[in-house]
């Protein structure tokens, strides 16, 4: 007997499993790995693991394990699949589920759990094809060694197995689990393999319909797989078993196969005809699939113009038998279709529609039967069948009663006042798209069904009352019929017209309302654009719109941004003379206003060279309250516009004083360019130099080669950032908050100004921070900005920087915005003498009542307790301490709030929470807080 000594490596691949370091006998004459397998079989749950051994022969591996530790891992799979299969654990995941799956230690209920997961992940868990089919072989493997009593797994096991072999593309002729698994499948969906050796009678239904499903999606991904089995299928139709997954297998093979057969040129060959034969132990015929091997969408709705050319679908023609077979192939699913659920039947409808409409010369009379049936239909699904068929086949198949019929369905359906949204939103989507069987206008044009009259959509006028979607869908439908009623000249246009009207003023009140919400504004100009865009040959329509739009700029500037791509939007007939008004509507105004930022951002939008000396003389009197940056940028932008029309002496005068009086130096270089490029250049070289690229194309003038250099390093440029910024750790001292920033440099940075921006009114705004130089790889001192609140709130910093290069060029970037939390604004009370302590805070806590609020607070305890806890978060603010059961805490909140806290005895999972405070809104913030205390521990 010899020695031979086997530590388990920390990287062993089954280290869940893994036995400790041990010392084996082994006997002279045997192999090492031989004496572990006999040793591991011998031993009470010990295994050998051929794999692993491979790499390391002294590894052994435990049975099966826990329904705990499995648990604990698919937990940790299901939270990052991707961070899990590239950690130690991942490679193996998937054969330790193959192998767990067998053992009889494991429940039922964990070995659901596992297929399920098989289910969601079987890409990621058996990746490559050798993989895919090993695994669809065990699964098969483990679905013969059931023993016969009732089980949950036979039919999670069949699902598994064909969801392996179809997402690892192991399906084919050359696949030995494939060519297992599809008799299987055909043999049990026709209730011919099912028995003793797969479970009780009970079973059989089950069985027979997950078959069903299993084929289907077989036959989605391979079209023509079951094209040589149509007659069994039709065949088992008429017999005991369940009907549904018959029917929808049935009718997905019939359209594959059509599809398939009409790209070789064939006929369907008596395939419909084929008698019931055992395929039990002959091969698979694979023909059809070579032929068909495009991927084919089963479930789409409705079929577009381009549909047939895009799939190759061309017209059949079959023999006199053929046809009398197929129609009573479709006549038999439609007898039987009542008996499906309403999603099935449609889906069903749509696969049969396909199959008639590639036959030439048949016409769809088969579906007339179910249309009296269907028209009178509550379900939506069977309704969008109805109006799919209806966009297939047309006059052919619906009269214009039917379609008289549908259209009064949909409109009273859609005034109905206790319709959820999705539901209104549904039908009135079918009445703006109504497929009609002889549309007036050229093919794509928007246009309200003919028989749709006024009188009948009486009940579906849009209201300032209705949900924005609802409302946008009814003015479309609005619009559609305002245009109809136009075109005729019919009397109730003028009721319609001042309905609009009326409408659209609404919206702009609404949008006109000072600090009204963001989104009635965006509603405003969406409805507007609606109209531009429906109506846009009506000058009956736009000559109102306009001057609205003109009033509502006048009430409120701050929507400019809108005004801006509202404008890139629409077309030129509302284009041209709205951004006259607009610019009317500026330059009209004085040059101090409180909006003037604003007004510079629309006039750079809608100056023009003919009207230059009203727009010079507004630039001329705001230029004296132009005093920061940004002014003075949106100003240049202007000139800039005023340039790319051609410029004049007045734009000549107002560069000059620009260059003399603007207090930045980037803005008065920007002014003396802009001078010396009218100066020089005619208008078309002009509208060149002042094109995205000053370098690209080369221009003529010898003046402008020489100075595009220094017109680059006079010229801001926009860039990537160059650094990296970060909120470091928090600092509560002082009279304000202070923001600790860590700034990090990719490149040589000089001359670096942070500007730091805050949407709406909570904070006061904040000082640029500068810094003279960066260079990556040296350490950076840290960067201090000080917080001033108006209200204790969170909030976003927008982030811009400017900066000059090692080149001499000056850029800007945007940083990705920086947070500021709650916590980050807290600051504490000043210490109070030694001993006064509990009296200081007794008084502050009296003082919060009762114009203040009280509350309580549950704060969960991470595993380190309560007194970490305080140390690493609140130990700055603690006023009185008796550790480890009582804290109290007290807070400044700025600019003149406090907040105070009496942490009790803690309990198990957590600890409770008096507080107090004098501002009643920041109890969510503190409730938030307090309860991520033991997340971000």
């Amino acid at each position: 007997m010899s020695a031979w000594h086997a530590p388990c490596p920390r990287a062993c691949p089954a280290r869940p499993r893994c036995c400790p370091a041990r010392t084996l006998a082994v006997r002279p004459g045997v192999a090492p790995e031989t004496f572990r397998f006999q040793l591991a079989t011998q031993t009470r749950g010990l295994c050998w693991d051929p794999r692993a051994g491979a790499r390391d022969p002294a590894c052994l591996t435990m049975g099966p394990l826990s329904r705990e530790a499995w648990a604990q891992r698919l937990g940790a799979f299901r939270a990052s699949p991707s961070a899990f299969m590239a950690g130690a654990d991942g490679e193996d995941l998937g054969r330790d589920l193959l192998s767990d799956l067998r053992s009889e230690k494991l429940s039922e209920q964990t070995k659901v759990s596992l297929l399920a997961l098989s289910l969601e992940y079987p890409a990621q868990l058996w990746p490559d094809v050798p993989a895919a089919e090993a695994a669809a072989t065990s699964l098969l493997d483990i679905l013969v060694l059931l023993p016969p009593r009732p089980s949950a797994l036979r039919r999670l096991l069949l699902l598994a197995a064909t969801t392996v072999l179809a997402s690892g593309g192991v399906l084919g002729p050359t696949s030995g689990a494939s060519c297992r698994l599809l008799p299987l499948l055909l043999g049990l969906a026709t209730g011919r393999d099912v028995g003793r050796g797969f479970g009780p009678i009970s079973e059989q239904r089950p069985l027979q319909t997950t078959a069903c499903e299993c084929l289907r999606e077989l036959e989605s991904c391979k079209p023509g797989l079951l094209g040589g089995f149509l007659g069994l299928l039709r065949s088992q139709l008429g017999q005991e078993g369940p009907i549904q997954p018959l029917s929808l297998l049935l009718a997905l093979a019939l359209r594959n196969t059509l599809v398939v057969q009409s790209r070789s040129g064939a006929g369907l060959q008596g395939l419909l005809m084929a008698g019931v034969s055992s395929t039990g132990g002959g091969t698979w015929d694979w023909t059809l699939v070579k032929e068909g091997h495009a991927h084919l969408q089963p479930q789409a709705p409705c079929w577009p113009a381009t549909e047939e050319g895009a799939c190759g679908l061309a017209m059949l023609e079959p023999s006199p038998e053929e046809v009398r077979e197929l129609r009573a192939s479709v006549a038999q699913l439609l007898d039987t279709s009542y008996l499906l659920t309403p999603v099935a039947q449609a889906q069903l409808l749509w696969l049969l529609g396909w199959a008639l409409r590639g036959l030439r010369g048949q016409p769809p009379a088969l579906f007339k039967p179910q249309l009296v049936r269907l028209l009178g239909t509550a379900q939506l699904t069977l309704l969008h069948a109805v109006l799919a068929l209806k966009a297939a086949f047309g006059e052919a198949l619906f009269t214009s009663q039917d379609e008289a019929l549908l259209l009064r369905r949909l409109t009273l359906a859609a005034q109905h006042p206790a319709l959820p949204l999705p539901t209104h939103l549904f039908y009135l989507h079918c009445l703006l798209s109504f497929p009609e069987n002889w549309p007036l206008g050229p093919e794509g044009e928007e246009a309200a069904p003919l028989l749709l009259v006024p009188q009948l959509c009486r009940g579906l006028m849009p209201s300032l009352l209705h949900d924005p979607m609802v409302l946008l869908s009814r003015l479309h439908l609005l619009c559609l019929l305002c245009a109809e009623d136009e075109e005729e000249e019919k009397g109730p246009f003028q009721n319609l017209q001042w309905y609009l009207e009326e409408l659209l003023d609404g919206l702009r009140q609404r949008a006109a309302l000072d600090g009204g919400p963001r989104a009635l504004a965006t509603l405003c100009f969406q409805a507007s654009y609606l109209v531009a865009s429906c109506l846009a040959r009506q000058p009956m329509v736009l000559t109102p719109l306009i001057q609205g739009l003109a009033q509502l700029y006048q009430a409120r500037p701050v929507l400019a941004p809108h005004f801006v791509d509202f404008l890139d939007r629409v077309g030129p007939e509302l284009e041209e003379p709205l951004r006259m008004v607009l610019r009317q509507e500026v330059v009209s105004r004085p040059g101090r206003d409180e909006a003037l930022r604003w007004h510079l951002q629309m006039l750079a939008k809608v100056a023009e060279g003919d009207a230059q000396s009203a727009t010079l003389s507004f630039l001329q009197a705001a230029a004296a309250h132009c005093a920061n940056w940004g002014l003075q940028e949106a100003l240049l932008k202007v000139c800039r516009a005023l340039l790319r029309e051609g410029g004049g002496a007045g734009l000549a005068d107002l560069l000059q004083a620009l260059a003399r009086q603007l207090e930045d130096p980037d803005g008065r270089d920007h002014a003396r360019l802009y001078y010396i490029l009218l100066a020089h250049l005619a208008g078309p070289k002009l509208g060149v130099a002042l094109g995205p690229s000053l370098a690209a194309p080369a221009l003529a003038s010898s003046l402008m080669a020489e100075n595009q250099g220094f017109a680059a390093g006079l010229i801001v440029q926009e860039a990537l950032a160059p650094i990296q910024l970060s909120v470091g750790p928090q600092r509560a001292s002082g009279p304000l908050p202070v923001l600790q920033l860590q700034v990090e440099a990719r490149e040589p940075v000089y001359s670096l100004e942070l500007r730091f921006l805050v949407e709406g009114q909570l904070y006061a705004p904040l000082e640029p921070v500068h810094v003279p130089c960066l260079c990556p790889g040296r350490p950076a001192h840290p960067l201090f900005l000080p917080l001033r609140p108006r209200q204790p709130a969170p909030a976003r910093l927008e982030v811009q920087a400017l900066y000059t290069t090692p080149t001499g060029l000056t850029c800007h970037a945007h940083l990705p915005p920086l947070p500021v939390n709650f916590a980050d604004l807290f600051l504490p009370f000043p210490q109070p003498p030694e001993g006064a302590q509990p009296g200081f805070f007794e008084g502050l806590w009296d003082s919060c009542l009762p114009k203040g609020a009280e509350s309580r607070v549950w704060c969960p305890l991470g595993p380190q307790g309560l007194e970490t806890l305080v140390s690493r978060h609140l130990e700055p603010f603690v006023v009185v301490a008796r550790p480890p059961t009582s804290y109290h805490i007290a807070i400044r909140l700025p600019p003149n709030s406090m907040l105070l806290l009496r942490l009790e005895a803690p309990q198990v999972d957590g600890v409770p929470v008096a507080l107090r405070t004098d501002d009643w809104e920041v109890l969510p913030l503190v409730g938030d807080y307090l309860r991520g205390l033991a997340v971000t521990e």
